[in-house]
């Protein structure tokens, strides 16, 4: 019998050849039957891990973003062929009101691609996951709380101040969603130089995460490192979402919890019960996957549309000031930028709305 193998040798010897990776896809993308978006939507469908990634790259599969892409590439092409019709023919019976239609068309379109990148910056843990950041000073129960919801002991416990001196990551679902923990090293006065390291990597894993747990110790008393760590919530108060949580509420109350106020802090036990603190993270991540607006799925698309928004921030100043050669420039750079993400922007597309639009050489 002739095994599987022996055939691939067989065509192998005859000159065929095996696929690379993603190849399939490459040329489905090369040969225009499916747009770069669904591309990418298939790779990241592959290796979603949550309910919530499956969902929005399922919609991508059917063309939601490409549509929407079209859309508004089709809407600033028309707004370029309006404006160099007005730079070539400026003696042709053009609009009177010219100028203050393009711009309310390109407040919509502005408004439009601003929402979804914001909305898109804020939910880009529905793809890979949200990154949670477990800060506070040592031995407040940071590696604790990180055993508790892993369920085995993965951080080492220790009584010592500054057992943990790098961040440790681990991944789990709660709910439909994928989380990564980060447990971070314990912030004060550094003692030592490796300290000190750990604890620059624990503000670098502030300003990546999407959620900060503030961790505090509520069988003492509340002191300077304590407070440093309250102002350090404060300053990522209105980028990230903060859960304060105060450890340990099986022993005696010590902690002024009242300065926890404006986070609206949740009391619980590593050793004995850590609902309250799921059941927190869990509303905050239901919210964020309950909206069912468009987003987009990769940082090069993220990036496509921010820069798209720059140059349409800068065409409003030439608009005004009558530069409508800066003014095409900047478009032309939005239609590239936008149409990046899909499919390359043609500029015979102009001519042919420019013409078409307004009949001219009759």
């Amino acid at each position: 019998m002739i095994s599987s193998s022996q055939i691939i040798d067989a065509c192998l010897k005859e000159g065929a050849f095996l696929a690379t990776a993603g190849e399939f896809t490459k040329r489905a993308v090369l040969n225009g039957r499916i747009d770069l978006t669904r591309a990418e939507a298939a790779a990241k469908l592959i290796e979603s891990k949550s309910i919530d990634a499956a969902k929005i790259l399922s919609r991508q599969l059917t063309g939601e973003l490409q549509e929407f892409v079209n859309t508004l590439r089709d809407e600033l092409i028309e707004i370029l062929a309006f404006v160099e019709v007005n730079i070539d023919y400026a003696e042709e019976d053009l609009p009177t009101d010219l100028q203050e239609q393009i711009k309310q068309r390109l407040i919509k379109i502005q408004d439009l691609l601003q929402n979804t990148y914001e909305g898109s910056k804020s939910r880009e843990g529905l793809i890979d996951g949200f990154k949670v950041a477990i800060i506070g000073k040592p031995n407040v129960g940071k590696s604790s709380l990180l055993n508790a919801l892993l369920r085995y002991d993965r951080a080492i416990i220790s009584e010592i101040a500054g057992t943990t001196r790098d961040t440790i990551e681990e991944s789990l679902k709660i709910g439909t969603h994928l989380v990564k923990f980060v447990d971070t090293a314990g912030i004060r006065e550094a003692g030592d130089s490796i300290e000190k390291i750990g604890i620059e990597r624990s503000i670098s894993a502030i300003e990546s995460s999407d959620i900060v747990i503030g961790l505090f110790d509520g069988s003492q008393a509340k002191d300077s490192d304590d407070n440093n760590i309250i102002e350090l919530l404060s300053t990522f108060k209105d980028s990230k979402e903060i859960i304060a949580a105060v450890n340990k509420n099986d022993l005696e109350s010590k902690f002024e919890i009242q300065s926890l106020e404006t986070f609206e802090p949740v009391s619980f036990s590593c050793k004995n019960d850590i609902k309250a603190i799921m059941n927190k993270l869990e509303i905050f991540l239901d919210q964020k996957s309950s909206a069912d607006d468009l987003i987009l799925i990769s940082k090069r698309q993220i990036d496509a549309v921010e820069q798209a928004l720059n140059h349409i921030d800068d065409s409003f100043t030439f608009l005004e000031d009558g530069e409508l050669e800066l003014f095409a420039y900047n478009m032309n750079e939005a239609i590239h930028y936008v149409a990046s993400i899909t499919t390359l922007f043609e500029r015979d597309e102009i001519l042919d709305k420019m013409f078409g639009s307004f009949c001219l050489g009759k």
